[in-house]
């Protein structure tokens, strides 16, 4: 019974008090997970694999060990007192044990020589046994290493090669790698703990991309930005090639630049960068024309677009890309539409604006046709209205402020360029064209000003005297110059004389070219013959009518001009006039529009130099009456003379020589301007001579000084029947004096009884003189010989009856003027 009770260790109560303090709890816990585990291996009826892996598997082994040695001392105990409690049925059984005591320990004995043989026998089995579990341990530790590191260097290697991406801005590629990395490579090791960190960088990276991307972007903007009329030029210069246009038109001044190329981008698919070319030093105006031969597109790189715009459409994002770019290229159009300051002053200023605007909108349709949805037609559309309707303003400001012709016309020649340009890009340039012909009417004004000036230093250089040649060239010279079709002249010897001056060939030439001028400006617009020469004829018109009319009338109306100038201008016009019509044919022969000779409208020349001529020969009689006014001014009656002299005063006979020369000068003019100029001279000197008589300020006369008067006035009367003009010689001009001839010979005959007695009837003989006049003159002679009389004069009989019948006579021009009817009688 003694050895069936299991002993207690020795060393039991000696190790738990030796337990410090601080590891009660936990022992308590331990014993309590003891207690457990023996209690499920006490009650459980099923295999014991799972408590037991729970046992080995911990790391109190030993304390189990002891816990459940405590256990089985306690069962022992148990069993003690069962066995206690049926003790003599074990005695019975120990007897029984005791027979076979023997046996067992000799089986005993046995059993050891049997197991001592058999460790012996196994014990360098075991020792294999034991290295080749071990080396079976390495073996499988070594396959799973192996497997491992199969499963991660793939991962590691890609995510190597997406950091080189990233270095070297290769985004599109390293794209690529980021979705074979997440899909395909770390999903094979997401039990280790790397795999989690890779993943949850990937989006940062992505976010790194799109920035790297976007930056691009904002360079390539920039740079887009800076090459955009570099773009527009070379496209303008394709354009003038293909319409056969002078390429001069479109190239700007440039300077010799040191320019240094930026190394070309990598490539989007493949990554590969090729070598950056060196630098060189050229004129960018050699550059223009070495990249003449590429495309306009050829000229930019659009990767970064390209590339920017696939990442954000992997990633998801397109329509913020979309928003952004067309947003920044909205700002760049408004820049570039944007005129330099004072762009007017320059053409070189006008052809990099144009540059830009092209520039832009060849990028624009290249993006179109090359991406998928980043720009459409629509976008294209309201951005192209936009640029029209500022490109029109800026375009309206800037030319109306340019004075100078052959500006406007190149001008022309590049907006003509820029919508072939663009047409060729598929963009509507009807507007645009329109503003040519707004234009025009800036050009014609301005060409309409320049003709003033050419006009008034025509005038100022003319010595209006007729042209005299000596020479065949010299005439032949002039003829061509000038249509003059006179035979007369042309039968004449040398030295020949030409009825105008200078300035009506030069006026004529002048014309001419301001006509070629204006069809300079109708070159390549595209317009039919007919609308050409109506533009022409128009234009023409306004300078005949407004700006050579105003330029003669001003010149007419210059007080500095002499008589004989205002007669040459005069016949001038007469020439000019006869002009218009091989103006006409000159119009029609340069933009031939003979054949539509129906719908021609007729120039307004004729009337205009009628005009003139009119105004001139109206200058004419005005000058001609300011000469005779300087000789009257000459004039100083003895109002008081007893006697006349005997002969004419010196101012008439000088007055009427300078009638006679001057009125030799008039044989160019027309006959019946000339007639009209020496009536109006004519009826000038008797209206002043008139006035000479009726002066307020003489008082006083006499009838010596009035038969002086009457001999200037033969004078005069002898001049106007002497012919001055040929063919005048119907009696008019003497008429000019009938009404100082009757006043004078009323008081020289003394017949005031005639008078007074046919005043009022038609065919009196002094119907022309008004008893007003007679009255004033009258009462003058009346106050001279009232000066005269004496004490002893008034006893004369004559004198006396000379007075009363004075006093009488003025009595009845007083009733007359007073509206009396009284007659006097004999």
């Amino acid at each position: 019974m003694a050895e069936a009770t299991p002993k207690k260790p020795p060393d039991w109560k000696h190790l738990t008090e030796t337990v410090h303090d601080a590891e009660s709890l936990k022992q308590e816990s331990i014993n309590a997970q003891h207690d457990h585990l023996i209690t499920e291996i006490e009650t459980s009826d099923g295999p014991l694999g799972t408590t037991l892996r729970a046992v080995y598997e911990g790391d109190e082994l030993s304390k189990f060990r002891i816990r459940l040695d405590d256990k089985i001392r306690n069962h022992d105990r148990e069993i003690e007192r069962m066995c206690n409690f049926h003790y003599q049925g074990f005695i019975d059984s120990i007897r029984e044990l005791l027979t076979v005591r023997q046996d067992a320990a000799r089986l005993k004995d046995e059993v050891k020589q049997v197991d001592q043989h058999l460790q012996e026998s196994c014990v360098p089995l075991m020792t294999k046994g034991e290295e080749l579990v071990k080396c079976r341990r390495i073996q499988g530790n070594i396959a799973t290493a192996v497997e491992s590191l199969n499963l991660c260097l793939p991962v590691l290697e890609m995510y190597r090669k997406l950091q080189e991406q990233m270095t070297s801005r290769r985004f599109y590629p390293a794209l690529k790698t980021l979705e074979q990395l997440e899909h395909t490579y770390l999903p094979r090791v997401n039990s280790h703990w790397f795999a989690q960190t890779m993943a949850d960088d990937i989006p940062k990276q992505r976010e790194s991309i799109k920035e790297a991307s976007m930056s691009d972007l904002k360079d390539f903007l920039e740079n887009i930005r800076k090459h955009s009329g570099k773009i527009g030029e070379v496209a303008m210069l394709h354009a003038a090639e293909q319409n056969n246009m002078d390429p001069a038109i479109v190239k700007a001044t440039r300077k010799k630049v040191k320019k240094r190329r930026a190394p070309p981008p990598p490539n989007p698919f493949t990554g590969e960068v090729d070598a950056p070319p060196p630098p060189v030093i050229q004129d960018e105006e050699e550059e223009i024309e070495d990249s003449a031969e590429l495309s306009a597109q050829d000229l930019i790189d659009f990767s970064p677009v390209y590339r920017c715009l696939h990442i954000y459409s992997v990633l998801g994002d397109r329509e913020r890309f979309e928003t952004y770019y067309r947003k920044q290229r909205w700002k760049q159009a408004r820049l570039s539409l944007q005129p330099p300051s004072n762009m007017h002053e320059s053409l070189d200023s006008f052809k990099r604006y144009f540059h830009d605007i092209v520039g832009f909108f060849v990028v624009e349709d290249h993006i179109l046709n090359t991406t998928q949805g980043l720009v459409n037609r629509a976008y294209i559309d309201e951005l192209w209205e936009m640029a029209v309707s500022k490109l029109a303003a800026s375009l309206r400001t800037n030319t109306v402020q340019c004075k100078d012709t052959s500006m406007l016309l190149d001008v022309k020649n590049l907006i003509i360029l820029f919508c072939h340009t663009l047409r060729g890009y598929g963009f509507s340039v009807g507007h645009v064209l329109e503003l040519l012909l707004e234009m025009r009417d800036q050009y014609n004004d301005v060409l309409t000003r320049q003709w003033v000036d050419i006009f008034n230093e025509i005038f100022s250089e003319d010595n209006y005297t007729p042209i005299y040649v000596e020479t065949i060239e010299a005439y032949t010279d002039i003829v061509t110059q000038f249509p003059i079709q006179d035979e007369n002249l042309e039968r004449e010897s040398f030295p020949k004389r030409f009825p105008f001056s200078q300035f009506v060939p030069d006026v004529y030439n002048q014309v001419k070219a301001y006509i070629n001028a204006c069809l300079k400006y109708s070159a390549d617009l595209h317009l039919s013959h007919t609308e050409i020469d109506d533009m022409i004829r128009k234009s023409t018109n306004l300078l005949l009518t407004r700006t050579l009319g105003s330029c003669l009338s001003s010149l007419i109306k210059k007080p500095s001009l002499t008589l004989l100038q205002l007669i040459q201008i005069s016949i001038n016009m007469n020439y000019l006039e006869k002009s218009c019509l091989y103006l006409e044919e000159y119009i029609s022969s340069i933009t031939g529009a003979q054949n539509d000779s129906v719908h021609m409208a007729r120039l307004h020349g004729t009337t205009m130099f009628k005009d003139a001529k009119s105004d001139a020969e109206e200058h004419i009689y005005k000058q001609l009456n300011l000469k005779i006014d300087e000789f009257l001014d000459l004039e100083s009656y003895d109002w008081l003379l007893p006697e006349a002299k005997g002969h004419a005063s010196g101012y008439i006979i000088d007055l009427v020589a300078f009638l006679q020369s001057t009125f030799m000068s008039f044989t160019n003019l027309p006959e019946k301007v000339a007639k009209t100029a020496c009536m109006s001279a004519c009826k000038h000197i008797a209206n002043s001579l008139k006035d000479f008589l009726l002066d307020n300020e003489i008082r006083q006369l006499t009838m010596g000084s009035l038969q002086q008067f009457n001999l200037d006035l033969i004078q005069c009367e002898q001049f106007a029947a002497s012919e001055p003009i040929p063919g005048a010689n119907d009696g008019n001009l003497v008429l000019a004096f009938a009404g100082i001839r009757q006043l004078l010979d009323l008081f020289l005959n003394w017949d005031w009884s005639l008078y007074l007695a046919d005043y009022g009837q038609t065919n009196s003989k002094y119907v022309r003189v008004q008893p007003q006049v007679a009255l004033s003159l009258l009462e003058k002679l009346h106050n001279a010989d009232k000066k005269k009389n004496t004490i002893f004069g008034s006893l004369n009989k004559k004198e006396r009856d000379k007075k009363k019948l004075l006093d009488t006579v003025l009595k009845q021009l007083r009733g007359l003027v007073n509206g009396s009817t009284q007659q006097i009688q004999g």
